[in-house]
């Protein structure tokens, strides 16, 4: 499973989920944000790839912090790495869209954010 940004556009309203359907092809859900079963799931499939992404940090960073890591191990921990990462963009997408929206119409900026911009 890899995740295209461009392949999944924001709607108003739907949730991006944590999974894809046939042919890599995004799924959403409409939602009134009430927390149903499909929710609650989505919820805690995106911990679980948030805690796995965590891990393969840790992994990759030993890799490449080995001197005698082949280009096998490189390769492994690449992959492992590329795929941790689209999951973890599709979870900032999907919550990134249901934040709430300001008067001018974008969505309310966190503090990581701002510091993100500032510097």
């Amino acid at each position: 499973m890899s995740y295209d940004r461009d392949a999944a556009p924001v709607w108003p309203g739907l949730r991006l989920l944590p999974w894809e359907g046939e042919g890599g092809k995004p799924c959403f859900l409409s939602a009134d944000g009430a927390g149903g079963v499909l929710s609650r799931l989505a919820d805690e499939i995106e911990a679980e790839q948030l805690g796995d992404g965590a891990e393969v940090l840790k992994g990759a960073v030993a890799v490449l912090d080995d001197g005698k890591a082949g280009e096998h191990a490189l390769r492994l921990a690449l992959r492992a790495t590329t795929q941790a990462f689209g999951n973890v963009l599709r979870v900032a997408d999907s919550r990134g869209a249901r934040l709430p929206a300001t008067a001018d119409g974008d969505h309310e900026a966190d503090g990581r954010e701002l510091r993100a911009r500032s510097t």
